[in-house]
């Protein structure tokens, strides 16, 4: 796993793509499954696919760390004994430093029970490897604006934009001009204080 050095404080790393993890222990096979998510409602949505994709599973247990803090985040042990399954994966998270992050792994019960201390190292280890099977990239927090200028003021817009390296996400260009843009979290100061003759929303 080729980890990027975190430097600025609006830095963060997560997965670039979906990956796989698999475990084996006593019969028991432990499928996990790692998604890059950025909202709660995105991570719920793939949790319910994989229960219906895996509908024979005993458990689908899982956990999640979204926002470049981490602060938005839930494990569930879906039926296993408490703290021996979504706790290990969310660990597996928070040791790799990792956010916007889903990890899902699927049980299919091999016929012996594993005991607690079992339980926790294959959801562990299921964890881990889907996430050593995944490649960890480096994410800039920011927040996303509205701009809202006159036309002859295209021009001053987009310097202020190139020099704080901002592509668009949207724009509509009429006699009055609408742009859609995310900026970093260090750099939103600069982006008002530069801007000061347009109109700026921050959208929700």
């Amino acid at each position: 796993m080729n980890s990027p050095t975190k430097v600025d404080t609006d830095c963060y790393l997560s997965i670039a793509a979906p990956s796989q993890g698999l475990y084996k222990e006593k019969g028991s096979k432990f499928l996990a499954f790692a998604y890059p998510v950025e909202q709660e409602e995105q991570a719920q949505e793939i949790i319910a696919d994989l229960k219906r994709e895996y509908f024979d599973a005993r458990h689908h247990c899982y956990a999640y760390r979204i926002g470049h803090i981490g602060d938005k985040w839930r494990m569930n042990d879906d039926g296993e004994p408490s703290s021996t399954s979504g706790r290990p994966i969310y660990g597996q998270l928070l040791s790799n430093e990792l956010s916007d992050i889903l990890v899902v792994v699927v049980r299919y019960f091999g016929g012996i029970k594993l005991g607690v201390p079992g339980l926790i190292r294959s959801y562990k280890n299921a964890t881990a490897d889907a996430i050593a099977n995944a490649e960890i990239v480096e994410k800039i927090a920011g927040e996303f604006f509205t701009i809202t200028f006159d036309y002859l003021q295209m021009n001053d817009v987009m310097k202020v934009l190139k020099d704080m390296n901002i592509t668009p996400i949207s724009q509509d260009f009429d006699l009055t001009c609408k742009m859609d843009v995310k900026v970093r979290l260090t750099q939103i100061e600069l982006f008002y204080g530069s801007l000061k003759n347009t109109q700026i929303c921050r959208k929700t």
